[in-house]
Order: C-alpha cells, then structure tokens, then sequence
C-alpha cells in the first residue's frame, strides 16, 4: 500500500496543515473567556462566508443533522412540505420529512437534471407547501442548480426555503441575502477545510417566525435554544471546543484569500479535471461546464469496474476518490475539487487513473491526461 495519500473526494477535504495544528492546542473550556471569544469571531467569519447578516446557528453534528433541524424547526406533524429532488441528497431530504410524519410532496427529477424554477412554482401551488427543500449543489452527481431563481420562486410563493449547501457554500457562488434564501445549511468537512464534525444553518427572521409556531418535538435542535446562547457567545450543549479553533484559522484563510478568487480556483480546477478525463476519453457524468466546479462524476470504460478502480488507486498510489450511488455504481466514479485543493493534486489523480487503466486494458494514451488538464488551467488562470 502507498504510504503518501492524496485526499480527493467531495468531502471530507483535505485539512490544511496550520488547521490541523489548530487542533493540536490544548483543549479550552467551553465556557471560558478563551472559548468564547474564538466562538464570536468564528461565527463573523461564518457570516461573511455565507454573505448573510442572519445568525449562524453552530451544531456538533454532521450535515445531515442541520438539516433535520430545519425539518424539526420549520414544520408540524402533517404538514405539507415540497422536496425537491435531483440525486441522492435530495431523496435523503424526501425521507427525513417523511420520517418526521410531514406530508411529502415530492418533485424528482432525473440523476444529473437540474431543478427548473418554473417546476418548483407550479409545485408550490399544487402542494400550498409552506416550506421547500432544495439542494444547491448535488453532490452525487455533481450537478450544481441554479439557485437564484429556484429561491425566486419560493419567496414569491411565500414559501420558507432550505437550501442543502453542505458542499457548495465557499465553493461556488450562493448569495444568502441578495437572493432571499431563508435557511441555508452546510458542513465543516467540505469547502470549509475543516474536519468532520461541524455544521450550520442560517436562519432568517422569516424563518424564525414559522419555527415559533411550529409544533414537531425538538430538543438538541432547538434553533431558539441555540440563538439565545449563541447570543452570549455562548451553546446550549458542549460543543466541540477544539475543531471550533481549527475552523476559525480555515475561515480566515478562506477570507484573506477572497471568496471570489476562491470561486475562481474551483472553476479552473474543475475545468482542469474535467480537460484531463476526457484526453483520457472518459464519459462525463457532471455537467461539461464551470458549473462543476464541485467536482467531477465520470463513467469508467466499458468493462472496467468503477469500484475496483478507487481501491486500486487507493492501494497502488494512496489516492481516495469517492464512489458512486444509485444503480450505476460499478461505472461512476467521483473526484472532489474543492477546499484544499491544488491543480497539482488534480493531475497526480488523473496520472494514477490513467495508469490504472492503462493496466486494465484500456485504450489510453499516457501523459495525454496530465497535459490537458495542465493547459486548461493555465488557459484560465491567465484569463
């Protein structure tokens, strides 16, 4: 097995080193002095990143979890709700609804589609659905919607928005205030360049008066619970003090080096990504645009075992991509580039792939991968 290892799959990222030093601190006391002031200054930084004045409510617990407060906050039992599906994610979403006794209506389109904002107005008037669920950036497919207009659609319904960023906050451009989303939801381990462990949802006005009146159970989740300690820099539960600390230094890196040169990079390593694969003559399973930035979903060669390639890559050269879902999983595999990531990182995984499948048969021309991808990104960063 290789002993260096390359971390590139949607989330978790790559971490950083002084992030990871970060957490190698001595331990602080949550309600010290210490904690508190590193807490302050985390969530200004979360409120930049996310351009919202709204609180960000800050919870130990993966994604996921921020989402099922959303559920938990915003709706009674029985109450309708619309799910806007277009992979994985958003089926998860449909589920958690269902699983909190909310009437689902469900609008599904196809894997790798995008959501259409005439489709979710139309929806909203079939279902007088208070509430919609959407997902900004798809990450099993790699679809990222255009969510201005979805967003448009909700507000002029006067429907309450969430908005699953779990991996396209501080990866892709997403506006919390200028395009009215009223709770946005994402996580430490993606962009963010912090470990797992974290994550945060930012609350409108709006979206706190419908929490006040609705009636599902929640305790740990509670958005007024976490609003009135977060106001005294301050949780209502022990939090986990340490990667608090380490994700500060992340969101001052991310600040310094500007969030619109952060979007920038991921563009051009996704079109360095994407130029690669397809010297290599792969499929393109994500979108053939800067919309991807994400990362890239791609389909093996015919014969080849997509599942057999990512431990090859893992156990030959230390390189973790992620699989994928659904019923194509033995073609579709998946790279992240996003949070850590340099171009360099890009083109060693591409290399091993193309080595790999060089091994298994493939009809690959060797260094083809590497040189596309290369030229694709100095074309763009030159731009």
């Amino acid at each position: 097995m290789a002993t260096k290892r390359y971390l590139l799959t949607p989330g978790p990222t790559p971490v950083p080193p002084e992030v990871l030093a970060a957490m190698a601190e001595p331990v602080i006391h949550h309600r010290s002095p210490d904690f508190k002031a590193v807490f302050a200054e985390t969530r200004a930084h979360l409120k930049e990143v996310y351009r919202t004045r709204n609180e960000v409510l800050v919870f130990a617990s993966s994604g996921t979890g921020a989402f099922e407060s959303a559920v938990a906050n915003l709706l009674s039992p029985g109450e309708k709700v619309l799910a806007v599906s277009h992979g994985n994610f958003g089926e998860r979403w449909q589920k958690l609804a269902a699983a909190f006794g909310c009437d689902v209506h469900a609008l599904t389109y196809a894997w790798g589609e995008s959501p259409r904002a005439e489709d979710v107005a139309a929806a909203l008037r079939e279902s007088e659905a208070a509430v919609a669920l959407l997902v900004h950036s798809e990450t099993s497919t790699g679809v990222v919607s255009d969510l201005e207009p979805l967003l448009a659609a909700c507000n002029a319904a006067g429907a309450i928005s969430v908005v699953d960023a779990i991996s396209s906050l501080a990866a892709v451009p997403l506006e919390t205030d200028a395009w009215g989303a009223d709770v946005v939801v994402t996580g430490s381990q993606k962009a963010l360049m912090t470990p797992p462990g974290l994550a945060f949802a930012s609350v409108s006005d709006r979206a706190l008066g419908k929490a006040a009146h609705a009636t599902l159970p929640r305790f740990y989740w509670d958005w007024a619970r976490a609003r009135e300690q977060q106001e005294k820099d301050s949780t209502p539960f022990t939090p986990p003090t340490s990667t608090i600390v380490a994700l500060n230094v992340a969101l001052r890196r991310i600040i310094a080096e500007g969030l619109d040169h952060v979007f920038a990079r991921h563009v051009a390593l996704g079109r360095a990504c994407r130029a690669g694969a397809k010297a290599m003559g792969l499929d393109l399973y994500s979108p053939d645009d800067d919309s991807a930035a994400v990362l890239t979903a791609l389909l093996t060669p015919e014969g080849v075992d997509a599942v057999a390639l990512r431990l090859a890559l893992r156990d030959r050269y230390g390189i973790t991509i992620a699989g994928g879902h659904g019923d194509i999983v033995d073609r579709l595999f998946r790279i992240g580039h996003i949070g850590y990531v340099d171009v360099f990182d890009i083109t060693t995984a591409l290399a091993a792939i193309e080595l790999e499948l060089v091994r298994l048969g493939a009809a690959v021309e060797r260094g083809a991968a590497v040189a596309a991808a290369l030229e694709a990104y100095e074309s763009t960063v030159a731009a």
